[in-house]
């Protein structure tokens, strides 16, 4: 092949191992054939391997054309920066509206996914504030709590349990513990049901239960918000993937759809810009703007690219000249 293309493989495997946000060299794409492409093989001391994706992003489309099995296939329009960022703008305010309708009540579940760092779990617990000021005014505890971390299947239950009357709103932010174990999707699936009544059962005697006066049955109510990092549309763990299925059934799903690292970037530097993120950490403008093009400018290096990692690099920049030094050393690879 005279031209060599290369490709971000944002999210993939090869043998059984994981395959994120990694360049190679691409000479033929056979994603029509299973989903796989076929790239250089240095990584695993190999000459040409196959890579099955779930997500990729082509580094240099002028020779995208090249590679393409089917010769036929209609032309790849590449997005502007402009019209990226007005995409990705218009799903962040589908997720505020989504949010406000799930505190609402109107829609039982939402499922969120993204990638890490870039505003999930911000844009659902800013309208949870909003929609709880007068609870808070009032001395009374929240209707909402947002759950993060590992969680056991009878803390599942207990916790759907304790915000399981009409307007609790229980949040999972990153519990993907959940999305792991058969017996909490079974949890999880009965809590969300499309029936009129969605009753949750434990089926076996338990000392928390007994001790946290919970029964071994009741009827869900709540709002259930799910907010993960995983690409649950492209799971294809055979254990996994009906109850995964079932479950993505019985909400509303919103994938921010932001899968390059180009995307990424330009909602970085569009949240840092336009709401002055880093000026509430000490940081003036010019210097804000400096960190953004530092994070353009070392995207292949950088340990991950979001949110996170911009204040990261804005705390090194409050307390050293020679921040991206600093960086260097402690925010990449």
């Amino acid at each position: 092949m005279k031209n060599k293309i290369q490709v971000r493989v944002i999210d993939g495997d090869y043998k059984g191992e994981q395959v994120h946000n990694s360049v190679f060299t691409m000479f033929e794409d056979c994603r029509q054939e299973g989903g796989y492409i076929v790239v250089n093989g240095t990584r695993w001391n190999r000459g040409k391997v196959r890579v099955r994706v779930n997500n990729m992003e082509i580094l240099n489309p002028g020779v995208a054309s090249s590679v393409c099995a089917d010769e036929t296939a209609a032309p790849v329009i590449e997005e502007t920066d402009e019209e990226i960022l007005t995409r990705l703008k218009d799903r962040f305010e589908i997720l505020d509206e989504m949010s406000r309708a799930a505190i609402g009540g109107d829609i039982r579940a939402l499922i969120v996914q993204g990638p890490p760092g870039v505003g999930k779990s911000h844009g659902v617990t800013s309208e949870l504030e909003k929609a709880n000021l007068f609870t808070e005014i009032a001395g009374l505890p929240p209707k909402y709590e947002v759950v993060k971390g590992f969680m056991t299947p009878i803390s599942l239950y207990c916790k759907l349990y304790t915000h399981s009357d009409p307007g609790h709103v229980l949040v999972f932010d990153d519990c993907d513990s959940i999305l792991e174990d058969e017996e909490s999707l079974n949890v999880l699936k009965a809590a969300l049901d499309s029936g009129k009544s969605r009753r949750v059962y434990w089926g076996s005697d338990s000392k928390m239960l007994q001790r946290e006066g919970v029964p071994n049955s009741f009827d869900f109510k709540g709002t259930v918000i799910f907010i993960t990092n995983q690409k649950l549309d492209s799971q294809r763990n055979s254990k996994r993937t009906a109850h995964l299925s079932a479950l993505q059934s019985r909400c509303h799903f919103l994938d921010l759809k932001m899968n390059s690292v180009r995307e990424c970037l330009i909602w970085i530097r569009h949240v840092i810009t336009s709401g002055k993120m880093l000026e509430q950490y000490g940081l003036n403008e010019k210097k804000a703007n400096e960190v953004v093009d530092f994070m353009y400018e070392n995207q292949d290096r950088l340990r991950e690219l979001s949110l996170r990692m911009a204040i990261k690099i804005a705390d090194l920049a409050k307390i050293s000249s020679r921040w991206q030094m600093l960086a260097r050393e402690t925010c990449m690879r």
